[in-house]
């Protein structure tokens, strides 16, 4: 017993007519036609915008990440400082907060050069050191009346002789708490690319 053959083109369509190829059958304009004009070649007919460009790739730019650690440096030195100054306590999260900052602004811009987690934990006790004088500073203003700027600038001896007075256990733990932050900060900043 043979079966039947189906005709050519679709066998479901019970005679309907097949829309030619390459045209699209639910188009309301003929194939080829752009209601909207004739876009120039190469460029969308819509009038939507292109895709954007990839990203350049990141280069190991050591010169760019060592001077976005030492900005960060000073700014989170002179925010330390003012926390410090202000709550008349150290506070170690708040070092481990400069540490770190320092660390990821050296590796997100310098990339995973393994120079940068060394310089930024240097550059990270430098920070915490540097508020921590702020932080004496603040104080001193604030109990003395001195000015801040004559104070740190004119008597910056006065400053790390009172560091010196006042110095205890947790005052090196917080310096040590800052480098860590750092190079564990730009180590994973730098292997993010």
């Amino acid at each position: 017993m043979s079966q039947p053959v189906p005709p050519p083109g679709n066998p479901y369509s019970q005679g309907a007519p097949q829309q030619p190829a390459g045209e699209n059958p639910y188009a309301q304009n003929p194939a080829g036609q752009n209601p909207y004009g004739q876009a120039p070649a190469g460029q969308n007919p819509f009038g939507a915008y292109p895709p954007a460009p990839a990203p350049a790739p990141r280069r190991n730019n050591v010169g760019l990440g060592i001077l976005a650690a030492v900005v960060a440096a000073l700014v989170t030195a002179g925010v330390y400082g003012a926390i410090m100054g202000g709550v008349e306590v150290e506070i170690g999260w708040a070092a481990v907060g400069v540490g770190f900052a320092v660390g990821f602004a050296a590796g997100k811009v310098g990339g995973g050069n393994p120079v940068l987690p060394v310089v930024s934990a240097i550059l990270s006790l430098g920070a915490v050191y540097l508020g921590q004088l702020v932080g004496i500073a603040v104080f001193a203003t604030k109990e003395y009346g001195f000015s801040f700027t004559e104070l740190f600038f004119q008597h910056f001896g006065m400053l790390t002789d009172a560091w010196n007075e006042t110095k205890e256990p947790m005052t090196f733990l917080f310096l040590a708490l800052g480098p860590v932050a750092a190079f564990s900060g730009a180590r994973k900043a730098g292997a993010s690319d």
